[in-house]
């Protein structure tokens, strides 16, 4: 079996709301799902969610070869930009090949890529995270409440801007998600906004009124000085790592004791997520994907590691012309049993309804804010 092609297909994810997080939102809720199919000399072909970044120069790496090899393609994947370097939107394309190849080798297989992987149960706990940060307080309770009813009872806020706006919100998570009169699991994502002591004096205040279970980004995601500090003066854990292109750059924030709990980004793939955790696990810490709504593919590779915590789950909705093999319950993911990495993919659909929807909106939350981590005093507006 040979690799001889790819296509690229481009569809939308309508959240239903406004999406984002500190530094912006998109108010129409409808962004963009970048999908690669990869295509093979015996008509078995691996559909990859993720980026189409850097195809075409990825691509001669795979062309000729035998797509079962997934680790040797992906290893020269990365050796083929090599002076270019991996880094960044790149990274996301080799990504997005890399879970195609994967779902190739699983349909020869004849198994769901969770069983491939070596997973012995399909379930996969999660948390929900609606990136919410743009909901009033009846929007964001009516959110969290959907989750509640499909048992999740831990959960992540956006915030980060101002602490009363965040104690007031937490509040209204926790009493959405009682379970059985527990208290839920609440986590903060700041999202790279916060200097180090903007972080402490931040996470210190609320943790005064509530049992934070970790921060998520509060710090440029390379500053590994900066997390370490960070998690010894807080109670709550430290969670990161979902923006690091590459194992390479995990590495000073794990020698510096900066992550309590790493972190990796489904978008950046299987085969990356599978090594951060095997990287994590060698230090005794646990890993959490994150982003599970640009890849669910990720959901399979976290069943099937030790050291999995708890997996984003963003929305409950599906992409336009997507089917996706799971079901969502008892607050967590449950993997379906077709072959490969479970997408089904309707192209003359979404071919008929294209849309220009982006992510990369100039206000939405993949821009960072103008004065985030030189703010004074922070009214939790978009507009500063």
């Amino acid at each position: 079996m040979k690799i001889t092609g790819y296509r690229t297909l481009r569809t939308v994810h309508d959240w239903g709301r406004p999406v984002g997080d500190v530094n912006g939102f998109i108010a129409s809720g409808v962004t963009d799902v970048p999908l690669v199919i990869l295509e093979t000399d015996e008509g078995i072909e691996g559909v990859g969610m993720g980026s189409h970044a850097d195809l075409e120069r990825l691509f001669p790496a795979l062309e000729g070869q035998d797509p079962r090899a997934v680790t040797t393609l992906y290893d020269a994947m990365l050796a083929r930009v090599f002076k270019s370097s991996h880094g960044g939107a790149t990274f996301g394309g080799i990504g997005a090949f890399d879970t195609a190849l994967w779902d190739i080798k699983a349909k020869l297989a004849g198994e769901p890529l969770w069983r491939l992987l070596g997973a012995g149960d399909r379930f996969v706990p999660g948390y929900a995270s609606g990136l919410d940060a743009a909901l009033d307080d009846e929007q964001l309770a009516a959110l969290y409440r959907r989750f509640g009813e499909r048992g999740y009872t831990a959960a992540k806020l956006k915030g980060g801007r101002n602490v009363e706006a965040d104690l007031r919100r937490f509040g209204i998570l926790s009493d959405v998600l009682q379970a059985g009169g527990a208290a839920p699991a609440l986590m903060l994502d700041a999202n790279e906004s916060w200097n180090l002591k903007q972080a402490v004096r931040h996470v210190s205040a609320l943790e005064e009124r509530i049992d934070l279970t970790w921060v998520e980004e509060p710090l440029r995601r390379w500053d590994a000085a900066g997390h370490a500090r960070l998690s010894a003066a807080i109670k709550a854990s430290v969670a990161t790592g979902e923006n690091l292109t590459g194992l390479e750059q995990y590495r000073p924030l794990l020698d510096a004791g900066g992550a309590d709990i790493v972190q990796a980004g489904a978008v950046w793939g299987v085969t990356h997520f599978l090594r951060v955790a095997i990287a994590a696990h060698a230090r005794d810490l646990p890993v959490s994907p994150v982003g599970l709504t640009a890849n669910h593919t990720v959901t399979a590779a976290a069943a099937a590691v030790p050291n999995h915590l708890s997996a984003e789950v963003q929305d409950l909705g599906s992409p336009f012309g997507l089917v996706l093999d799971q079901e969502f319950a008892d607050g967590g993911v449950v993997l379906g049993d077709r072959p490969g990495v479970g997408i089904e993919v309707d192209e003359a659909l979404i071919l008929k309804a294209r849309s220009e929807a982006t992510w990369q909106e100039p206000a939405g939350p993949h821009v960072r804010s103008k004065r985030a981590g030189l703010r004074l005093i922070d009214h939790g507006t978009w507009s500063e």
